[in-house]
């Protein structure tokens, strides 16, 4: 395979960085940092870019630090941590303003600086792992494209790396199984399994265990069938099919932001879509006069209900947003949409538009989708006012926005 001098330039959105090789070739490089001369094996090759695979750094940025997990580089869950997190923030920023200004036309957007996640280790409550054979389990790693056994990970709280090194588990049908653990240290795995019939399970040590069905629902096997989440100072029930803020405390930075953006006065209505399990829209409603929450997902409906139990300002709707937002009676003050990382469906962009909410607030995890959507409300006349970046998820390339 070819190889090449390459002088790396900027970050990209996806975790490599980006430079330019001989003749102007631009190739994009995994496990490197702006700034720096690396020699690279050429993978593959497109007809505008190439994709290359690090061999040597030849002039390192200073920057660059020594990663702390053993699996680094071959799992594919982390990406960023070979570089010192200040870099990481900043190559983060660089991203955003990257994005918006290319897939969204936003090329004076008012970016602010990333906030920083108060806890860059140790802060994920969920592990999401494959079957690897004998019982073991790893990360499906996308670069490597098989399952990666894995020994330690730093990014996850050590209750749960405690927990992956006693669990053995041996289901022929076994897609995938989720540990989490909740602010009250209890445990659930949520396992996915190929087969229609429930798996027999005993469990040596005090965990929750449920299935998850193919339409996300939840049934318990062993123990409750949620887990308990904290997000500043207020705790959540979460169920197995549900979503679960990967970070707290990165969570609660969100939080604080939209409530700032927010700046609610007690008298509006706000419209909340994919409310989830309301971690937002608890915060929204003890400030808001009307609250409208809508949400397809059956036990995230459930566990709205549950985690709202102390408020009557707010009504849930359940079902897809394109189908429930039209039949709103509602003249709202604001919106907040908070999708999923595939942004907003075409319908879903046209439904919000024809609410004509005076302002909107996208709470995005990609921010190419952020930045496609952006341009779409722009072409309905809604300007972009302020970008806050959150890093939700330090050592990878994951950025809120």
């Amino acid at each position: 395979m070819e190889t090449v001098i390459v002088d790396l330039k900027k970050m990209a959105h996806g975790g490599s960085a980006m430079g330019r090789a001989k003749r102007g070739r631009t190739v994009f490089v995994p496990l490197t940092i702006p700034g720096e001369k690396v020699r690279v094996q050429i993978r593959s090759e497109k007809k505008k870019f190439a994709q290359g695979a690090l061999l040597k750094v030849l002039q390192a940025s200073p920057e660059r630090v020594m990663p702390r997990c053993q699996h680094f580089g071959v799992c594919g869950g982390c990406h960023f941590q070979h570089m010192s997190y200040a870099a990481q923030l900043l190559a983060k920023e660089s991203v955003v303003r990257d994005q918006l200004a290319r897939l969204g036309g936003f090329k004076k957007a008012n970016v602010q600086s990333v906030l920083p996640n108060p806890q860059p280790w140790e802060y994920r409550v969920e592990m999401v792992l494959s079957p690897v054979g004998n019982g073991r389990l790893g990360y499906w790693s996308p670069t490597q494209k098989e399952v990666i056994p894995i020994e330690e990970c730093p990014i996850v709280q050590p209750a749960l790396v405690t927990l992956l090194q006693d669990v053995e588990l041996d289901l022929p049908d076994l897609r995938k199984l989720s540990l989490r653990v909740g602010d009250d240290e209890a445990l659930l795995a949520a396992i996915e399994v190929d087969g229609v019939e429930p798996p027999q399970l005993e469990a040596d040590f005090p965990i929750s265990v449920a299935i998850v069905l193919p339409d996300k629902t939840a049934a318990s096997l062993v123990g409750d069938n949620y887990s308990v989440q904290q997000v500043n100072g207020r705790d959540f029930r979460i169920s197995p099919g549900v979503a679960m803020a990967s970070s707290p405390a990165g969570m609660g930075l969100v939080v604080e932001t939209v409530l700032r953006y927010a700046a609610l006065a007690g008298q509006e209505t706000v419209v909340e879509l994919y409310s989830g399990a309301g971690r937002l829209t608890a915060f929204l409603a003890a400030q808001a006069g009307d609250l409208l929450a809508v949400e397809r997902n059956t036990d995230a409906v459930a566990d709205l209900a549950v985690n709202l139990h102390d408020f009557d300002n707010v009504a849930v709707y359940e079902g897809d947003v394109e189908a429930i937002l039209p039949l709103l009676p509602i003249d709202a003050h604001l919106l907040v949409a908070h999708p999923e990382a595939r942004g907003l469906s075409r319908k879903a962009i046209l439904a919000i538009v024809a609410a004509k909410p005076e302002r909107i607030i996208y709470v995005s995890s990609d921010v190419a989708t952020l930045a496609r959507d952006g341009r779409s409300l722009s072409q309905q006349g809604y300007s972009l006012i302020e970008v806050q970046p959150i890093d939700m998820l330090p050592q990878t390339f994951h950025i809120e926005t």
